[in-house]
């Protein structure tokens, strides 16, 4: 790992899994139940493991936030850390991977830790944008980057995958 360990950390998360919605809009597809439970085992995860955003990017549909509801509530519970920033962003909800790297570049530099919540394919292709390597991403998947640097300078490849989880791992674990 190298001198990644005092680097910025990304947080890329796919949202949990969410019901449809016959004859409605997609943007407002809720959290089935058991997208409400890994978001929470997701939540859970990045609580042990120390991984505590000071700002989270989160595209605006339901599903998305919902996500981001559940996880706090394991996430936070207990915590006397202050509540990191959060923004719901319109401009998420059909960005591609390119584009979710160029809203996160914009996080200033106060910000150590950013989690991004979305959707696939951006999630996944980010994830490959900047490891050169695509991981398999379920829903409610994390994938945690050391990348070096500003986030002004975000660069293709430069990052580490240092971390990653998906539901099936909490399943096998309990």
């Amino acid at each position: 790992m190298g001198g990644m360990q005092d680097s910025r950390k990304l947080i890329v998360m796919r949202h949990a899994k969410a019901g449809e919605l016959p004859g409605g809009p997609d943007f407002e597809r809720a959290l089935r139940p058991r997208g409400r439970r890994d978001s929470a085992a997701a939540g859970r995860w990045l609580a042990a493991t120390g991984l505590l955003p000071d700002l989270v990017l989160c595209s605006a549909a339901r599903r998305t936030r919902q996500t981001w509801q559940h996880l706090s509530a394991t996430l936070l519970a207990g915590t006397p850390a202050s509540t990191p920033e959060f923004s719901a962003e319109q401009r998420l909800y059909q960005a591609d991977s390119e584009d979710v790297a160029d809203v996160v570049r914009e996080a200033g530099d106060d910000f150590a830790t950013v989690l991004y919540i979305g959707h696939n394919p951006a999630a996944a292709g980010l994830v490959a944008l900047l490891t050169g390597t695509e991981p398999a991403f379920p829903t409610a998947a994390i994938a945690v980057i050391g990348v070096p640097g500003s986030w002004p300078e975000l660069a293709p490849r430069e990052g580490e995958l240092i971390a990653s989880w998906t539901p099936g791992d909490a399943d096998a674990a309990g």
